[in-house]
């Protein structure tokens, strides 16, 4: 049985691109709405939040270094305080992106080989939801590696700007499945199961996206979700599903950069 009845508003194509640090297909609303917004004045809400949550590096930390177009802002922000303050880091990447960016900046970088507790990872999310604090994430294309970082990390601070507050996860934007790649046709009926109504990722190339770790994206537009929790444990199940895009309880403080500063939220 479906987790739910998804409605027709919400039926998706056959495959779906991704543009830039969002779902562009017809299941996300996401993108239509940024773009309602100047985009500078939305990337200066970004920044502010970036270089606020930025503050939270101390010297000597490990630290987890986000993916998508608000990370970078924290990135470049990490990076001046590296060269200004001559802290003593270590940042672990969650995207080979992430990571030339890093070094091109001159962030010390480590695996965790050496290194496998994490202090504090920043990181960007599509959705938050307020009070739960509860994430969207993956539509940057490194979901995996994301959780991997978060799972590891004694702190998880996010940075967003305030048009990704939602009230219900799902609300603009489809949950990301990484699935192998083998035998992917029957893990996208599974999700099919579920009432995800799957769509397998493209590139801005319109070929077929592919992870950092080799995997394919299923972007599953659940619509806004009542039971999150429910629907994480059903994809949790899912053969042949690596990891999805749903991060509960992950994040302890949320930086949300807006048209009245920079707010933080707490996890209550």
């Amino acid at each position: 049985m479906p987790i739910r009845e998804t409605p027709r508003a919400w039926q998706a194509p056959a495959e779906t691109a991704i543009m830039a640090s969002h779902c562009a297909c017809g299941v996300c609303r996401g993108a239509e709405s940024e773009r309602s917004l100047d985009s500078s004045q939305q990337n200066h809400w970004k920044k502010s939040a970036a270089e606020a949550a930025a503050k939270l590096v101390e010297d000597g930390m490990i630290v987890g270094l986000g993916t998508g177009s608000t990370a970078t802002f924290f990135v470049n922000a990490l990076a001046k305080r590296v060269a200004h303050e001559h802290l003593r880091i270590a940042g672990i990447p969650t995207s080979s992106k992430t990571a030339a960016l890093a070094r091109s900046l001159k962030i010390p970088l480590s695996t965790f080989a050496a290194h496998t507790r994490i202090d504090l990872t920043v990181d960007g999310a599509d959705e938050v939801e307020r009070g739960t604090l509860y994430l969207i994430k993956g539509h940057g294309g490194a979901l995996l590696r994301e959780k991997i970082v978060a799972a590891a990390s004694k702190h998880m601070a996010i940075v967003v700007d305030e048009t990704k507050l939602v009230d219900r996860l799902g609300s603009l934007f489809a949950v990301p499945v990484e699935t192998v790649k083998f035998g992917w046709q029957a893990t996208q009926e599974k999700l099919h199961a579920l009432g995800a109504n799957p769509t397998r990722r493209l590139g801005p190339n319109k070929k077929i996206f592919v992870t950092d770790g080799g995997n394919y994206i299923m972007d599953c537009a659940f619509g806004p979700m009542e039971k999150p929790k429910e629907v994480a444990h059903h994809l949790d199940h899912v053969v042949g599903a690596v990891e999805h895009g749903l991060f509960l309880g992950f994040a302890k403080e949320v930086f949300v950069g807006g048209r009245d500063g920079v707010k933080v939220l707490k996890a209550g």
